[in-house]
């Protein structure tokens, strides 16, 4: 039997990293699912949920590690990673506040400044730019995030819930600072400039 032609730059792309990126994405569905489940209102789903973010969440700790282990950083990877991480924590922020958890400004504000920058970053590269990797201060958003996101997911009792607004504020302005901060590296970097040192 004859194998199918694969051209070599999309090849390079079919990686384990890339697999299970994907498979982070696919299951994202699932996670939101568990949170709407009785109209939130069940703490064992409300758990569940919890843990299903989570776990998908820890893989872009392992895709991240693989890639770079096994020397397969791509550029199509360096795009969906933080693509799955923003559909992760916006699907969350969605739900909660769809449920009436969450304040709808600040899902708008966290979400906008997500969209923006993918924007951008499609933008970047249309105009033959390299994809500007996730720097430290968007790691430590991305983390900051997913905590604020995921203390309120969990059924927290009433006394923690002063301790969550408080964290899920710090994350909103590290989201936008960390905006701002990409939004200059964008526009004032060379398009020569590989920065490659992530997924």
């Amino acid at each position: 039997m004859e194998l199918i032609y694969l051209p070599e730059p999309f090849k390079s792309m079919l990686n384990l990293p890339n697999a299970l990126t994907i498979i982070r994405i696919a299951l994202i569905p699932l996670c939101f699912t568990a949170l709407m489940y009785k109209s939130g209102n069940d703490p064992q789903w409300r758990i569940i949920a919890w843990w299903g973010f989570f776990i998908v969440g820890m893989t872009d700790i392992l895709d991240g590690r693989l890639a770079r282990s096994r020397k397969q950083i791509t550029e199509l990877g360096k795009f969906l990673d933080p693509v799955a991480d923003k559909l992760l924590v916006g699907s969350a922020l969605v739900g909660l506040s769809l449920l009436g958890e969450l304040p709808w400004w600040i899902t708008a504000v966290i979400l906008g400044r997500e969209l923006a920058v993918t924007a951008l970053r499609i933008f970047v590269v249309r105009l033959g730019g390299r994809i500007i990797p996730a720097s430290r201060g968007g790691k430590l958003k991305t983390l900051t995030q997913g905590f604020a996101t995921g203390f309120y997911v969990l059924p927290l009792i009433a006394s923690l819930h002063t301790a969550r607004d408080i964290f899920m504020y710090v994350a909103i302005g590290i989201t936008v600072f960390t905006g701002l901060e990409y939004f200059v590296k964008a526009l004032t970097a060379p398009k020569s400039d590989s920065q490659s040192s992530s997924r």
